[in-house]
């Protein structure tokens, strides 16, 4: 994953194939595919991946410096035994290379490499190894250093293809991670490097003859001029064993959960939509083989609860769904995460087992896992909208027990209602909070959690704080807070992303539900005009709103409901 996802123009396709032509790169006739396997063949047996994040990858010492455990074999076989046929290795090389001009690779450190890729690949994997945090270390300077990064990444891949000339057909080799660059023309500087990368791969001999090469877009960008213009790229070279690949982290407003992006809803599910099509169409249909080498969603960055489960869920029930229809494989980004490395256990089944089934088939979900039902007002009976997904919606358990249909509930199309003596049952019980675990059964992949939360209107209290630490005193009687805007007086938009009144979760704001407060952050804060007082309104995943108002004066701030 890049820490840096703008996005830059380029010149066109037409560029890039004259400047691949104009350096000189000879292409021969097609050469046979790896181990009898075509390029396509390749990329569907690499289908389901994972990879290994925040290991290699990491900029310190070693393989630990960013909090993850040494690999074992013990930890490719857990990964291996949960279904997955390919795993990508991203490394960063350029801390463990010495000076000009050998740019020598540290033996231990590419031994090491070597080790976990042997063990990979002895587990039946198929392994993509690349060049990772390189990208915005040091090759985004290319425009300004050209000689000097080019024969830098050029050493590198001597060194690493010569490593492993003769490995199993199964090793693919990437050329960059998510590439990146400060100025001059990025599409050209891109075009350059691949096709570098393709010199010296296929020169060193060997196995690297027709070893399956990964090339990626700039920034990884499914946008189309990027697709177009690694297309010129692929005509270019004239090698039939290439492979195209893309990142996808969703609708970015979804993906972080800022700008009202809070739900999956049908402007982020077209995003994703679009995105498959123009993979497919640019790529896949005309003989493109392509991997999906990253994907998830950034707020996991933060940890995995910034986008609401059954929101996340339905993102990667479609996500698997469409990746099947459209004939591409994709590697799930874990950082450490998802897979619980130590444990080998996965931290959210629950989410594994959505991401998982959509490998083989389609689940039915509904438009929300949450149902919330007042404590100070009568039950009624509630009606919920399914998302069938082509499946057939069957019946709906509780624990062990199927409930009636009819006394219990009724179906009419994507409608399931329950009826008001079912929720009074489940929520006869004192207090706040879940009651009860539905789980809605369809004809076909994972059930559908349905947690029914009693619920009454949180309440807020005044508070005074500082800029570092604010927190609004919160009894939430149950409810879960969903977004927040921020707006001054005279109606314009305070805090980060002054483009929006919605403030991003996690990094403007975030609930602490044991502590009962609403926190505001010093991020936040920093952006915050001084004696201009601040409204805020939060949204609850009831529907209830509440209004709060704030004013910083200095490192002191106070707040009223």
């Amino acid at each position: 994953m890049s820490r840096q996802l703008g996005k830059r123009g380029a010149r066109g396709a037409g560029l890039v194939l004259a400047l691949i032509t104009a350096i000189g790169i000879t292409t021969g006739p097609a050469q046979a595919a790896p181990a009898g396997r075509t390029p396509a063949q390749v990329v569907a047996a690499m289908q389901p991946g994972w990879n290994l994040g925040n290991t290699f990858d990491s900029t310190g010492d070693d393989e630990t410096s960013w909090g993850n455990p040494r690999v074992t074999p013990e930890l490719l076989e857990g990964i291996r035994a949960q279904g997955f046929r390919s795993i990508r290795i991203p490394v960063t090389w350029g801390q463990h290379q010495g000076p000009a001009p050998d740019y020598a690779i540290d033996p231990a450190y590419l031994n090491r490499v070597r080790e976990v890729v042997d063990w990979a690949l002895d587990d039946g994997f198929y392994v993509m190894l690349n060049i990772h945090h390189d990208s915005w270390q040091w090759i985004n300077n290319m425009a300004a250093d050209h000689d000097t990064v080019l024969a830098r990444y050029n050493a590198i891949w001597t060194q690493v293809a010569a490593e492993f000339r003769n490995t199993s057909p199964r090793l693919v080799l990437e050329s960059l991670n998510e590439p990146q660059f400060n100025g001059g023309d990025p599409a050209a500087l891109l075009a350059e490097l691949n096709t570098s990368f393709h010199r010296i791969v296929r020169g060193s001999g060997g196995g690297n003859t027709t070893r399956p090469l990964v090339l990626p877009t700039l920034h990884t960008s499914a946008d189309q001029v990027h697709l177009d213009n690694l297309t010129a790229t692929f005509t270019a070279l004239n090698d039939p064993n290439l492979i195209a690949t893309v990142h996808y982290y969703g609708y970015w407003p979804f993906s972080v959960n800022v700008a009202g992006g809070y739900r999956f809803d049908a402007t982020a599910q077209q995003d994703l939509l679009d995105m498959f099509t123009r993979v497919h169409t640019s790529f896949v249909a005309k003989g493109i083989p392509t991997v999906i080498g990253e994907y998830g969603l950034l707020g996991f960055d933060r940890h995995t609860g910034t986008i609401e489960q059954g929101e996340k869920l339905k993102f990667f029930e479609l996500f698997g769904a469409q990746a099947r229809a459209r004939g591409v494989a994709t590697m799930l980004w874990d950082n450490g995460q998802h897979f619980d490395r130590t444990a080998l256990l996965w931290r959210d089944t629950e989410l594994f087992g959505q991401i998982s089934s959509s490998w083989r088939t389609r689940s039915g979900t509904a438009a929300s896992d949450l149902l919330f039902v007042r404590r100070s007002a009568p039950v009624t009976a509630r009606t919920i909208t399914l998302n069938l997904n082509g499946t057939g919606f069957t019946h709906v358990r509780l624990g062990n027990t199927t409930l009636r249909r009819g006394p219990d509930y009724t179906v009419s199309g994507d409608q399931l209602t329950l009826t008001a003596g079912l929720l009074k049952r489940l929520t006869n019980l004192h207090g706040y909070g879940v009651k009860a675990a539905l789980s809605l059964r369809f004809s076909r992949g994972v059930p559908w959690r349905l947690d029914v939360v009693t619920f009454d209107t949180p309440v807020l209290a005044a508070a005074t704080g500082t800029t570092d630490a604010y927190a609004i005193p919160a009894t939430f009687n149950g409810d879960r807070l969903a977004t927040m805007t921020a707006t001054y007086a005279d109606g314009s938009n305070a805090g980060p992303h002054s483009w929006t009144p919605f403030k991003e979760f996690d990094r403007a704001f975030t609930p602490d539900y044991p502590a009962g407060a609403i926190k505001l952050t010093p991020d936040f804060f920093a952006e915050v005009t001084d004696g201009a007082p601040v409204t805020l309104k939060f949204y609850f995943w009831s529907g209830d709103t509440l209004t709060y108002h704030v004013t910083r004066s200095g490192t002191t701030v106070t707040g009223t409901p």
